[in-house]
């Protein structure tokens, strides 16, 4: 049987190997044939990729797989922390330094 040409890219957006896929792809096609009784109709191929994709999904989902992009979007925010706090010390600085330089001129 043939396998859709998009089952690499959708096992790689998964996180499973294109075996596991393959033998996805080979059980949704036996539910398919299940549901609609005819091979070959575009309702048995639409069946046949709505039940791979949900049991893609079934698949994601017993995964044990860190999700690390939290973790490094934390870790910037809380290297920025300093820089956003010298930041600000350098805008109040700079507007009291403004505001003296007015008082001196309004006084001359």
């Amino acid at each position: 049987m043939q396998t859709p040409k998009s089952l690499p890219w959708h096992a790689r957006r998964v996180g499973i190997p294109v075996e596991r896929a393959e033998a996805l792809w080979r059980k949704a096609v036996r539910t398919a044939t299940a549901e609609t009784g005819w091979v070959g109709t575009s309702e048995y191929w639409g069946s046949a990729m709505d039940n791979f994709l949900r049991l893609l999904d079934e698949e994601k989902t017993t995964l044990c797989t860190p999700q690390v992009t939290p973790l490094v979007r934390s870790q910037n925010r809380m290297w920025l922390l300093p820089l956003i706090a010298m930041e600000d010390v350098f805008s109040a600085v700079s507007a009291n330094w403004q505001r003296v330089a007015a008082h001196v001129r309004e006084a001359a």
